[in-house]
């Protein structure tokens, strides 16, 4: 499908070449949806981990977190980072920190979800965004920022969760609450993550990046998109992510949004001078950066 896609014969790779693994290099894996893990011998650090992939026709019943996937494929983790807490971003977070002692950090949305499904205060960190949160040597901020109008022109579940929803909860229950951006500052490298199909530009002014993990949605819904995110954080690279339906199966190939022209994505980082690193799911990455 994703050959399709780009316009690729079918032996073409669709994906980037992976860049060699090298001595004290940041890896970067994709998990799917707007999913990532940053990892070096210090930390490892997970944004948005979404490995259930529910499907359509269990959408309206309890959601339920696929437990074993999460212990095979995320087995370490100190810190859990939620952009939004949709269920796409926030349903397997809690069972994650469960599972790694991990910290569960977000929005006011995002700890209510971690406290209904049964995190204990010391793993939940609450910011309103705007500050730096110490995450061993690395640090990170979550930068305000606002949910694209993604479907038919409106808000999906808008709102907020200002008690803890019934757990394992209803797709309805789970309200974006506030959004946040991140950036991680490893020290050495600075990510950015865009999880959403929007920003507020002057919540990114100044925080440059040398990575920023963008969500393909938003090409479609806001005017010079990639132009401007690149004016504004000026990176080396830029990472689709939430291309794909969030449907099929984990292990396997996923779909990708139909509405979502990832080919002229790609055209577009190119054209402003910025690399694209297209990646698979499950798919790992190495950064380095030499000062």
């Amino acid at each position: 499908m994703l050959r399709k896609l780009l316009g690729l014969k079918p032996k073409a790779s669709i994906y980037s070449q992976v860049m060699p693994q090298t001595e004290g290099a940041l890896e970067l894996t994709y998990l799917g949806t707007a999913g990532f893990i940053l990892k070096n011998k210090q930390r490892t650090v997970v944004l948005d981990p979404y490995l259930s992939r529910i499907g359509v026709t269990e959408l309206f019943r309890p959601l339920h977190t696929n437990t074993a996937l999460l212990k095979k494929y995320i087995p370490h983790a100190d810190d859990v980072l939620i952009g939004h807490a949709h269920y796409d971003h926030i349903l397997d977070a809690p069972d994650l920190c469960k599972q790694t002692g991990a910290r569960l950090i977000g929005s006011k949305a995002t700890c209510m979800v971690g406290r209904a499904a049964g995190l204990p205060e010391s793993q939940l960190k609450e910011t309103a965004g705007r500050e730096d949160i110490a995450c061993g040597s690395w640090t990170v901020r979550g930068l305000p920022s606002i949910h694209g109008k993604a479907i038919f022109g409106r808000i999906p579940i808008a709102g907020d969760i200002l008690s803890p929803p019934v757990w394992p909860p209803k797709l309805l229950d789970l309200k974006h609450g506030l959004v946040l951006n991140w950036l991680v500052d490893t020290g050495s490298l600075k990510i950015v993550h865009i999880d959403s199909a929007d920003f507020i530009p002057q919540e990114l002014q100044g925080m440059k990046a040398d990575i920023v993990c963008l969500c393909a949605i938003g090409r479609k819904y806001r005017p010079n998109y990639v132009k401007e995110v690149v004016a504004l954080l000026q990176p080396k690279w830029i990472i689709p992510c939430h291309w794909d339906t969030m449907f099929t199966h984990y292990e396997n190939e996923p779909d990708y949004i139909p509405s979502v022209d990832l080919a002229g994505f790609i055209e577009e980082i190119k054209a402003v001078g910025v690399e694209p690193i297209v990646m698979p799911m499950r798919g790992k990455q190495w950064f380095k950066v030499n000062n």
